[in-house]
Protein backbone atom coordinates (compact mmCIF):
# COMPACT_ATOMS: atom_id res chain seq x y z
CA UNK A 1 0.00 0.00 0.00
CA UNK A 2 1.27 3.46 -0.81
CA UNK A 3 1.09 6.48 1.67
CA UNK A 4 0.13 9.75 1.09
CA UNK A 5 3.45 10.96 0.57
CA UNK A 6 3.98 8.25 -2.14
CA UNK A 7 1.07 9.34 -3.98
CA UNK A 8 2.09 12.69 -3.92
CA UNK A 9 5.72 12.30 -5.34
CA UNK A 10 3.98 10.52 -8.30
CA UNK A 11 1.53 13.13 -8.75
CA UNK A 12 4.29 15.57 -9.27
CA UNK A 13 6.26 13.21 -11.33
CA UNK A 14 2.91 13.01 -14.09
CA UNK A 15 2.47 16.69 -13.55
CA UNK A 16 6.11 17.04 -14.59
CA UNK A 17 6.08 14.59 -17.23
CA UNK A 18 3.01 16.19 -19.10
CA UNK A 19 4.59 19.24 -18.58
CA UNK A 20 7.93 18.26 -20.10
CA UNK A 21 5.83 16.34 -22.96
CA UNK A 22 3.81 19.74 -23.32
CA UNK A 23 7.04 21.61 -23.55
CA UNK A 24 8.79 19.13 -26.05
CA UNK A 25 5.13 19.71 -28.40
CA UNK A 26 5.25 23.31 -28.11
CA UNK A 27 8.65 23.48 -29.10
CA UNK A 28 8.04 21.13 -32.12
CA UNK A 29 4.97 23.05 -33.14
CA UNK A 30 5.28 25.61 -35.94
CA UNK A 31 3.42 27.87 -36.97
CA UNK A 32 3.27 30.16 -40.11
CA UNK A 33 1.36 33.37 -40.31
CA UNK A 34 -0.53 34.83 -43.38
CA UNK A 35 2.82 37.05 -44.21
CA UNK A 36 4.99 33.95 -44.63
CA UNK A 37 5.53 30.18 -45.55
CA UNK A 38 7.23 27.46 -43.61
CA UNK A 39 9.82 25.38 -46.41
CA UNK A 40 9.77 21.77 -44.41
CA UNK A 41 12.06 19.51 -45.45
CA UNK A 42 13.40 16.24 -44.49
CA UNK A 43 12.38 12.29 -43.78
CA UNK A 44 9.40 13.25 -45.07
CA UNK A 45 10.34 15.31 -48.23
CA UNK A 46 9.47 18.93 -48.95
CA UNK A 47 6.14 20.41 -47.23
CA UNK A 48 5.02 24.14 -48.03
CA UNK A 49 2.67 25.44 -44.77
CA UNK A 50 1.05 28.77 -44.94
CA UNK A 51 -1.24 30.25 -43.11
CA UNK A 52 -1.54 27.24 -40.73
CA UNK A 53 1.16 25.04 -38.37
CA UNK A 54 3.04 21.92 -38.19
CA UNK A 55 4.65 19.45 -36.37
CA UNK A 56 8.48 19.15 -37.11
CA UNK A 57 10.37 16.30 -35.84
CA UNK A 58 13.88 17.38 -34.91
CA UNK A 59 16.84 15.60 -36.00
CA UNK A 60 14.82 14.48 -39.11
CA UNK A 61 13.34 17.52 -40.62
CA UNK A 62 14.26 20.94 -40.69
CA UNK A 63 12.59 24.29 -41.41
CA UNK A 64 12.81 27.70 -42.77
CA UNK A 65 11.06 31.05 -43.33
CA UNK A 66 9.77 32.40 -46.48
CA UNK A 67 8.96 36.19 -46.51
CA UNK A 68 5.89 36.69 -48.43
CA UNK A 69 5.59 40.39 -48.01
CA UNK A 70 5.92 42.80 -50.54
CA UNK A 71 9.27 44.14 -51.34
CA UNK A 72 9.61 47.46 -52.40
CA UNK A 73 12.73 49.18 -53.98
CA UNK A 74 14.48 51.23 -56.49
CA UNK A 75 15.45 50.48 -59.65
CA UNK A 76 17.40 53.22 -60.92
CA UNK A 77 20.52 51.99 -63.23
CA UNK A 78 23.93 53.52 -62.79
CA UNK A 79 24.87 54.38 -66.05
CA UNK A 80 22.47 56.15 -68.42
CA UNK A 81 20.05 54.55 -70.99
CA UNK A 82 19.56 55.58 -74.90
CA UNK A 83 16.23 56.35 -75.97
CA UNK A 84 15.19 55.52 -79.64
CA UNK A 85 15.89 58.56 -80.98
CA UNK A 86 20.26 58.01 -79.32
CA UNK A 87 19.09 60.80 -76.09
CA UNK A 88 20.66 59.42 -72.87
CA UNK A 89 18.62 59.70 -70.23
CA UNK A 90 18.64 58.65 -66.41
CA UNK A 91 15.70 57.12 -65.25
CA UNK A 92 14.61 56.55 -61.64
CA UNK A 93 11.48 54.15 -60.78
CA UNK A 94 10.36 52.14 -57.71
CA UNK A 95 8.99 48.23 -58.00
CA UNK A 96 7.06 46.65 -55.83
CA UNK A 97 7.63 42.75 -55.99
CA UNK A 98 6.68 39.26 -53.96
CA UNK A 99 6.28 35.93 -53.70
CA UNK A 100 2.85 34.68 -55.56
CA UNK A 101 0.81 32.67 -53.16
CA UNK A 102 -0.06 29.48 -55.29
CA UNK A 103 2.12 26.38 -53.80
CA UNK A 104 4.30 26.22 -57.11
CA UNK A 105 5.46 29.85 -56.75
CA UNK A 106 6.23 29.29 -53.83
CA UNK A 107 7.99 26.40 -54.49
CA UNK A 108 10.24 28.12 -57.14
CA UNK A 109 10.81 30.86 -54.77
CA UNK A 110 12.17 29.13 -52.05
CA UNK A 111 14.33 27.12 -54.63
CA UNK A 112 15.78 30.45 -55.95
CA UNK A 113 16.03 32.67 -52.44
CA UNK A 114 15.57 30.55 -49.80
CA UNK A 115 19.23 30.94 -48.76
CA UNK A 116 19.56 34.20 -49.87
CA UNK A 117 19.55 37.31 -47.53
CA UNK A 118 17.23 40.36 -48.27
CA UNK A 119 19.43 42.34 -49.90
CA UNK A 120 21.00 39.36 -52.11
CA UNK A 121 17.29 39.13 -53.06
CA UNK A 122 17.03 41.99 -53.95
CA UNK A 123 19.82 42.66 -56.07
CA UNK A 124 19.14 39.94 -58.11
CA UNK A 125 15.71 40.95 -59.15
CA UNK A 126 17.05 44.93 -59.69
CA UNK A 127 19.75 43.06 -62.08
CA UNK A 128 17.21 41.62 -64.19
CA UNK A 129 14.44 44.70 -64.36
CA UNK A 130 16.95 47.28 -64.86
CA UNK A 131 18.13 45.09 -68.01
CA UNK A 132 14.15 44.93 -69.12
CA UNK A 133 14.04 48.85 -68.06
CA UNK A 134 17.14 49.41 -70.58
CA UNK A 135 14.94 47.57 -73.39
CA UNK A 136 12.06 49.14 -73.33
CA UNK A 137 13.39 52.92 -72.68
CA UNK A 138 16.02 51.94 -75.99
CA UNK A 139 12.40 51.13 -78.14
CA UNK A 140 10.63 54.58 -77.13
CA UNK A 141 11.05 58.30 -77.36
CA UNK A 142 12.05 60.96 -75.07
CA UNK A 143 8.43 62.52 -75.15
CA UNK A 144 7.22 59.21 -74.63
CA UNK A 145 8.22 58.67 -71.66
CA UNK A 146 8.16 61.85 -70.14
CA UNK A 147 4.43 62.04 -71.59
CA UNK A 148 3.37 58.51 -71.02
CA UNK A 149 5.11 57.22 -67.72
CA UNK A 150 1.79 54.59 -66.98
CA UNK A 151 2.64 53.02 -70.77
CA UNK A 152 6.36 52.82 -70.32
CA UNK A 153 5.38 50.78 -66.48
CA UNK A 154 2.51 49.08 -68.00
CA UNK A 155 4.82 47.74 -71.09
CA UNK A 156 7.77 47.05 -67.78
CA UNK A 157 4.94 44.96 -66.09
CA UNK A 158 4.33 42.42 -68.98
CA UNK A 159 7.76 42.17 -70.01
CA UNK A 160 8.86 41.50 -66.54
CA UNK A 161 6.13 39.09 -66.01
CA UNK A 162 7.67 35.63 -67.54
CA UNK A 163 11.30 35.77 -66.26
CA UNK A 164 9.63 36.90 -62.66
CA UNK A 165 7.44 33.87 -63.11
CA UNK A 166 9.97 32.17 -63.32
CA UNK A 167 11.14 32.74 -60.11
CA UNK A 168 8.18 32.47 -58.54
CA UNK A 169 7.72 36.00 -58.13
CA UNK A 170 5.09 39.10 -59.58
CA UNK A 171 5.15 42.60 -60.18
CA UNK A 172 2.81 44.73 -58.22
CA UNK A 173 3.96 47.58 -59.67
CA UNK A 174 6.34 49.58 -61.03
CA UNK A 175 6.22 53.43 -61.13
CA UNK A 176 8.72 56.06 -63.03
CA UNK A 177 9.53 58.66 -60.21
CA UNK A 178 12.36 60.99 -62.15
CA UNK A 179 13.18 61.15 -65.96
CA UNK A 180 16.30 63.29 -66.19
CA UNK A 181 18.87 64.14 -69.20
CA UNK A 182 22.52 65.98 -69.30
CA UNK A 183 21.81 67.75 -72.39
CA UNK A 184 18.80 69.56 -71.52
CA UNK A 185 16.31 67.94 -73.72
CA UNK A 186 13.53 67.85 -71.32
CA UNK A 187 13.97 71.28 -70.59
CA UNK A 188 13.99 72.16 -74.01
CA UNK A 189 10.96 69.83 -74.88
CA UNK A 190 8.62 72.86 -73.32
CA UNK A 191 10.23 75.63 -74.78
CA UNK A 192 8.46 74.88 -78.72
CA UNK A 193 4.91 75.33 -76.82
CA UNK A 194 6.42 78.35 -75.09
CA UNK A 195 7.82 79.89 -78.40
CA UNK A 196 4.37 79.24 -79.53
CA UNK A 197 1.77 80.96 -76.58
CA UNK A 198 4.47 83.76 -77.17
CA UNK A 199 4.01 83.83 -81.05
CA UNK A 200 0.09 82.94 -80.85
CA UNK A 201 -0.10 86.44 -78.27
CA UNK A 202 2.41 88.49 -80.87
CA UNK A 203 0.03 87.55 -83.50
CA UNK A 204 -3.29 88.40 -81.85
CA UNK A 205 -1.89 91.65 -81.05
CA UNK A 206 -0.37 92.10 -84.54
CA UNK A 207 -3.71 91.14 -85.97
CA UNK A 208 -5.70 94.18 -83.52
CA UNK A 209 -3.37 96.74 -85.23
CA UNK A 210 -4.32 95.55 -88.35
CA UNK A 211 -7.86 95.91 -87.59
CA UNK A 212 -7.88 99.27 -86.29
CA UNK A 213 -5.49 100.52 -89.18
CA UNK A 214 -7.79 98.63 -91.67
CA UNK A 215 -11.28 100.30 -90.16
CA UNK A 216 -8.84 103.72 -90.21
CA UNK A 217 -8.44 103.24 -93.49
CA UNK A 218 -11.69 102.22 -94.56
CA UNK A 219 -13.29 104.81 -93.14
CA UNK A 220 -10.94 107.26 -94.98
CA UNK A 221 -11.54 105.42 -98.14
CA UNK A 222 -15.25 106.13 -97.50
CA UNK A 223 -14.80 109.74 -97.21
CA UNK A 224 -12.63 109.83 -100.65
CA UNK A 225 -15.25 107.50 -102.56
CA UNK A 226 -18.01 109.62 -101.27
CA UNK A 227 -16.52 113.13 -102.61
CA UNK A 228 -15.69 111.37 -106.08
CA UNK A 229 -18.80 109.16 -106.54
CA UNK A 230 -20.26 111.63 -108.35
CA UNK A 231 -17.69 112.69 -110.86
CA UNK A 232 -17.20 108.77 -111.45
CA UNK A 233 -20.97 108.58 -112.30
CA UNK A 234 -20.86 111.40 -114.70
CA UNK A 235 -17.51 109.81 -116.48
CA UNK A 236 -19.42 105.97 -116.18
CA UNK A 237 -22.58 107.94 -118.05
CA UNK A 238 -20.53 109.16 -120.24
CA UNK A 239 -18.89 106.00 -121.50
CA UNK A 240 -20.70 103.38 -121.01
CA UNK A 241 -22.55 103.54 -123.88
CA UNK A 242 -18.88 103.25 -125.72
CA UNK A 243 -17.80 100.56 -123.40
CA UNK A 244 -20.74 98.42 -124.21
CA UNK A 245 -20.13 98.72 -128.13
CA UNK A 246 -16.48 97.94 -127.95
CA UNK A 247 -17.16 95.31 -125.64
CA UNK A 248 -20.00 93.49 -128.16
CA UNK A 249 -17.66 93.85 -131.07
CA UNK A 250 -14.53 92.77 -129.05
CA UNK A 251 -17.10 89.32 -127.59
CA UNK A 252 -17.83 89.06 -131.73
CA UNK A 253 -14.42 89.21 -133.36
CA UNK A 254 -13.43 86.52 -130.39
CA UNK A 255 -16.36 83.99 -131.33
CA UNK A 256 -15.77 83.91 -134.99
CA UNK A 257 -11.69 83.54 -134.22
CA UNK A 258 -12.77 80.57 -131.70
CA UNK A 259 -15.12 79.01 -134.15
CA UNK A 260 -12.70 79.19 -137.13
CA UNK A 261 -10.14 77.74 -135.55
CA UNK A 262 -12.79 74.68 -133.88
CA UNK A 263 -13.71 74.13 -137.58
CA UNK A 264 -10.14 73.86 -138.99
CA UNK A 265 -9.50 71.87 -136.01
CA UNK A 266 -12.16 69.45 -136.47
CA UNK A 267 -11.20 69.15 -140.18
CA UNK A 268 -7.90 68.68 -140.01
CA UNK A 269 -8.30 65.97 -137.40
CA UNK A 270 -10.86 64.44 -140.01
CA UNK A 271 -8.24 64.36 -142.80
CA UNK A 272 -5.43 62.95 -140.93
CA UNK A 273 -7.43 60.05 -139.00
CA UNK A 274 -9.01 59.04 -143.01
CA UNK A 275 -5.37 59.08 -144.39
CA UNK A 276 -4.35 56.64 -141.23
CA UNK A 277 -7.21 54.52 -141.72
CA UNK A 278 -6.60 54.31 -145.67
CA UNK A 279 -3.37 53.63 -145.12
CA UNK A 280 -3.74 50.77 -142.36
CA UNK A 281 -6.59 49.28 -144.78
CA UNK A 282 -4.14 49.37 -147.31
CA UNK A 283 -1.58 47.47 -145.00
CA UNK A 284 -4.33 44.90 -143.95
CA UNK A 285 -5.21 43.99 -147.87
CA UNK A 286 -1.10 43.67 -148.44
CA UNK A 287 -0.65 41.02 -146.03
CA UNK A 288 -4.08 39.11 -146.36
CA UNK A 289 -3.34 39.17 -149.99
CA UNK A 290 1.03 37.81 -149.16
CA UNK A 291 -0.92 35.40 -146.84
CA UNK A 292 -2.82 34.26 -149.11
CA UNK A 293 -0.55 33.59 -151.88
CA UNK A 294 1.95 32.15 -149.21
CA UNK A 295 -0.37 29.43 -148.44
CA UNK A 296 -1.79 28.66 -151.49
CA UNK A 297 1.89 28.41 -153.25
CA UNK A 298 2.55 25.90 -149.93
CA UNK A 299 -0.43 23.60 -150.75
CA UNK A 300 0.91 23.50 -154.35
CA UNK A 301 4.48 22.32 -153.46
CA UNK A 302 2.92 20.27 -150.54
CA UNK A 303 0.79 18.69 -153.45
CA UNK A 304 3.49 18.41 -155.96
CA UNK A 305 5.59 16.42 -153.70
CA UNK A 306 3.27 14.42 -152.87
CA UNK A 307 2.22 13.28 -156.06
CA UNK A 308 5.72 12.93 -157.14
CA UNK A 309 6.41 10.84 -154.44
CA UNK A 310 3.06 8.94 -154.71
CA UNK A 311 3.96 8.34 -158.84
CA UNK A 312 7.30 7.37 -158.06
CA UNK A 313 5.89 4.11 -155.66
CA UNK A 314 3.40 3.86 -158.71
CA UNK A 315 5.64 3.24 -161.53
CA UNK A 316 8.19 1.13 -159.59
CA UNK A 317 5.41 -1.15 -158.71
CA UNK A 318 3.34 -1.23 -162.06
CA UNK A 319 6.08 -1.21 -164.59
CA UNK A 320 9.52 -1.82 -163.39
CA UNK A 321 8.20 -4.62 -161.05
CA UNK A 322 6.53 -6.82 -163.49
CA UNK A 323 8.87 -6.33 -166.06
CA UNK A 324 11.45 -7.79 -163.34
CA UNK A 325 9.07 -10.57 -162.68
CA UNK A 326 8.34 -11.62 -166.32
CA UNK A 327 12.10 -11.43 -167.04
CA UNK A 328 12.73 -14.02 -163.74
CA UNK A 329 9.78 -15.90 -165.35
CA UNK A 330 10.84 -16.06 -168.70
CA UNK A 331 14.57 -17.31 -167.75
CA UNK A 332 12.31 -19.73 -164.96
CA UNK A 333 10.87 -21.48 -167.53
CA UNK A 334 13.46 -21.89 -170.43
CA UNK A 335 15.91 -23.35 -167.72
CA UNK A 336 12.77 -25.67 -166.85
CA UNK A 337 12.11 -26.81 -170.29
CA UNK A 338 15.49 -27.48 -171.23
CA UNK A 339 15.89 -29.79 -168.16
CA UNK A 340 13.47 -31.49 -168.88
CA UNK A 341 13.98 -32.16 -171.97
CA UNK A 342 17.19 -33.44 -170.96
CA UNK A 343 15.80 -35.75 -167.80
CA UNK A 344 13.61 -37.16 -170.50
CA UNK A 345 16.39 -37.64 -173.46
CA UNK A 346 17.92 -39.56 -170.53
CA UNK A 347 14.74 -41.50 -169.51
CA UNK A 348 14.43 -42.39 -173.08
CA UNK A 349 17.75 -43.66 -173.88
CA UNK A 350 18.61 -45.71 -170.35
CA UNK A 351 14.60 -47.24 -170.68
CA UNK A 352 15.90 -48.53 -174.58
CA UNK A 353 19.44 -49.05 -174.18
CA UNK A 354 18.80 -53.06 -174.42
CA UNK A 355 17.21 -52.39 -177.44
CA UNK A 356 20.39 -51.64 -179.22
CA UNK A 357 22.95 -48.95 -180.15
CA UNK A 358 21.50 -47.82 -183.17
CA UNK A 359 18.19 -46.58 -181.39
CA UNK A 360 20.33 -44.85 -178.88
CA UNK A 361 22.54 -43.30 -181.35
CA UNK A 362 18.74 -42.08 -182.78
CA UNK A 363 17.82 -40.64 -179.35
CA UNK A 364 21.39 -39.16 -178.84
CA UNK A 365 21.20 -37.22 -181.80
CA UNK A 366 17.84 -35.94 -181.38
CA UNK A 367 18.26 -34.83 -177.72
CA UNK A 368 21.04 -33.24 -179.04
CA UNK A 369 19.53 -31.58 -181.89
CA UNK A 370 16.33 -30.53 -179.00
CA UNK A 371 19.03 -29.24 -176.46
CA UNK A 372 20.07 -26.59 -179.40
CA UNK A 373 16.94 -25.77 -180.29
CA UNK A 374 16.73 -25.37 -176.51
CA UNK A 375 19.62 -23.21 -176.16
CA UNK A 376 18.53 -20.71 -178.98
CA UNK A 377 15.58 -20.73 -177.71
CA UNK A 378 17.10 -19.39 -174.36
CA UNK A 379 19.06 -16.78 -175.99
CA UNK A 380 16.02 -15.44 -177.82
CA UNK A 381 14.27 -15.35 -174.69
CA UNK A 382 17.71 -13.12 -173.30
CA UNK A 383 17.41 -11.26 -176.48
CA UNK A 384 13.56 -10.65 -175.71
CA UNK A 385 14.58 -9.08 -172.18
CA UNK A 386 15.05 -5.55 -172.95
CA UNK A 387 12.60 -5.76 -175.90
CA UNK A 388 9.77 -6.97 -173.01
CA UNK A 389 10.98 -3.92 -170.88
CA UNK A 390 10.33 -1.22 -173.55
CA UNK A 391 7.15 -3.50 -174.61
CA UNK A 392 5.78 -2.95 -171.26
CA UNK A 393 7.31 0.72 -170.65
CA UNK A 394 4.82 1.72 -173.80
CA UNK A 395 2.21 -0.35 -173.11
CA UNK A 396 2.23 0.49 -169.59
CA UNK A 397 2.04 4.48 -170.32
CA UNK A 398 -2.27 4.99 -170.91
CA UNK A 399 -1.89 3.58 -167.17
CA UNK A 400 0.32 6.03 -165.71
CA UNK A 401 -1.21 8.66 -167.42
CA UNK A 402 -4.65 7.64 -165.93
CA UNK A 403 -3.00 6.81 -162.75
CA UNK A 404 -1.52 10.49 -162.07
CA UNK A 405 -4.92 11.87 -163.04
CA UNK A 406 -6.69 9.31 -160.97
CA UNK A 407 -6.68 11.45 -157.68
CA UNK A 408 -8.55 14.41 -159.35
CA UNK A 409 -11.20 12.45 -160.11
CA UNK A 410 -12.03 11.81 -155.70
CA UNK A 411 -11.68 15.19 -155.40
CA UNK A 412 -15.44 16.81 -154.44
CA UNK A 413 -14.93 20.10 -154.31
CA UNK A 414 -11.95 22.12 -155.92
CA UNK A 415 -11.22 25.72 -154.78
CA UNK A 416 -9.20 27.94 -156.91
CA UNK A 417 -8.05 31.05 -156.52
CA UNK A 418 -6.31 33.72 -158.71
CA UNK A 419 -3.84 35.80 -158.30
CA UNK A 420 -4.23 37.77 -161.93
CA UNK A 421 -1.18 36.74 -163.36
CA UNK A 422 -2.51 36.05 -166.59
CA UNK A 423 -3.43 32.97 -168.02
CA UNK A 424 -1.74 30.90 -165.77
CA UNK A 425 -4.47 31.04 -163.18
CA UNK A 426 -8.21 28.85 -162.98
CA UNK A 427 -8.74 25.42 -164.31
CA UNK A 428 -6.33 26.12 -167.39
CA UNK A 429 -3.20 26.13 -164.86
CA UNK A 430 -4.58 22.54 -163.41
CA UNK A 431 -4.93 20.84 -166.29
CA UNK A 432 -1.60 22.46 -167.52
CA UNK A 433 0.00 21.06 -164.76
CA UNK A 434 -1.12 17.75 -165.07
CA UNK A 435 0.15 17.99 -168.92
CA UNK A 436 3.25 19.08 -167.82
CA UNK A 437 3.05 15.97 -164.85
CA UNK A 438 2.29 13.61 -168.21
CA UNK A 439 5.22 15.30 -170.24
CA UNK A 440 7.50 13.77 -167.63
CA UNK A 441 6.94 10.22 -168.42
CA UNK A 442 9.72 9.96 -170.61
CA UNK A 443 12.35 11.32 -168.73
CA UNK A 444 10.59 8.90 -166.01
CA UNK A 445 11.11 6.08 -167.91
CA UNK A 446 15.10 6.95 -169.33
CA UNK A 447 15.46 7.56 -164.99
CA UNK A 448 14.31 3.87 -164.21
CA UNK A 449 16.10 2.13 -167.09
CA UNK A 450 19.24 4.21 -167.23
CA UNK A 451 19.11 4.44 -171.04
CA UNK A 452 17.80 7.12 -173.64
CA UNK A 453 14.17 6.40 -175.58
CA UNK A 454 16.60 6.75 -178.71
CA UNK A 455 19.08 3.75 -177.53
CA UNK A 456 15.83 1.32 -176.14
CA UNK A 457 14.28 2.26 -179.72
CA UNK A 458 17.66 1.10 -181.44
CA UNK A 459 17.70 -2.08 -179.74
CA UNK A 460 13.78 -2.82 -180.64
CA UNK A 461 14.70 -2.08 -184.51
CA UNK A 462 18.20 -4.84 -183.73
CA UNK A 463 15.57 -7.61 -182.32
CA UNK A 464 13.68 -7.44 -185.04
CA UNK A 465 16.46 -8.03 -187.41
CA UNK A 466 17.83 -10.59 -184.87
CA UNK A 467 14.24 -12.45 -185.31
CA UNK A 468 14.95 -12.99 -189.03
CA UNK A 469 16.91 -16.31 -188.71
CA UNK A 470 16.87 -19.23 -190.69
CA UNK A 471 14.90 -22.03 -189.27
CA UNK A 472 16.59 -25.09 -187.83
CA UNK A 473 16.22 -28.34 -189.52
CA UNK A 474 14.12 -31.02 -188.51
CA UNK A 475 15.66 -33.66 -187.05
CA UNK A 476 15.97 -37.24 -188.67
CA UNK A 477 12.78 -39.09 -188.15
CA UNK A 478 13.48 -42.02 -185.43
CA UNK A 479 13.25 -45.91 -186.97
CA UNK A 480 10.56 -47.76 -185.47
Amino acid sequence: MFDSSSVWVIAGLSVLALLMIMGLLAKMFRKAGPHEALIIYGMRGTRIVKGGGTIIFPMIEQCRELSLELMSFDVAPQQSLYTQQGVAVTVEAVAQIKVKSDPESVRTAAEQFLTKRPEQREGLIRLVMEGHLRGIIGQLTVEQIVKEPEMVADRMRSTNASDMAKMGLEVVSFTIKEVRDKNEYITNMGRPDIARIKRDAEVAAAEADRDIAIKRAEAQRAAAVAKAQADQERVAAETASLAKQAEAERDLDLKKASYLEMTKKAQATADKAYEIETNVMQQKVIAESVKVQQIEREAQVKVQEAEIARREFELIATVLKPAEIERQRVETIASAERQRFISEAEGRASSIRAQGEAEAEIIFKKGEAEAKAMNIKAEAFQEYNQAAIIDKLFTGMPEIVRALSEPLSKVDKVTIVSTGNGDAAGAYKLTGDITKIAAQVPALFEALSGMQMSDLLGKVRMIGDKAAKPAIPPAPASKS
